[in-house]
């Protein structure tokens, strides 16, 4: 199974990036996933962009997008919203169709509850919106985890909910 995990931090090397990379790990002999990072570095979505069309590294991630078996997309709470750059993305793939009957596992990861509550509605009502195949939703805070070195440590019950999460996918 191919998951591309999205990091919806528009901080480089973020606690969310971390976290995904502790996914990665427990998932090694499940599933090969990939981290993606650095949504801060594209270009702003206009319509106007889309006539001239669509560059070189947001064709690579919406071609990473549709080539995925599982989306994951972690991603902090600013503003009682999702991040802008996560909700870039998000828009240079509405009209284009990416995340159509996508299967997608929304996470949120902020520093205590109830924190992330906000970012996972707008989340969700956005992968509603482009009629992505939501499996569940996961929120989950730094008081939850054990952070080491910018190494994030699973404990078993959070390791076991994520395993439960991937066997909603068939994998």
């Amino acid at each position: 199974m191919k998951v591309l995990a999205i990091s919806g931090s528009a901080s480089l090397l973020s606690s969310n990036f971390y976290l995904l990379q502790a996914i990665s790990g427990l998932w090694k002999e499940k599933a090969k996933v990939s981290v993606v990072e650095g949504l801060a570095d594209f270009k702003m979505f206009s319509p106007q962009a889309l006539e001239v069309g669509v560059l070189e590294e947001i064709q690579r991630i919406k071609n990473q997008i549709t080539n995925a078996d599982l989306l994951l997309i972690a991603t902090p709470e600013y503003s009682h919203n999702i991040p802008a750059c996560l909700k870039n993305l998000l828009e240079w793939c509405t009209a284009s169709g990416e995340f159509h009957q996508k299967k997608v596992i929304p996470i949120t990861f902020t520093p205590n509850e109830p924190r992330g509550k906000f970012a996972m509605q707008s989340l969700l009502m956005s992968l509603k919106s482009m009629k992505a195949q939501l499996l569940t939703q996961i929120s989950l805070y730094k008081t939850d985890v054990e952070i080491q070195h910018q190494k994030i440590i699973l404990p078993e019950e959070i390791q076991i909910m994520l395993d439960e999460a991937l066997h909603l996918t068939g994998g």
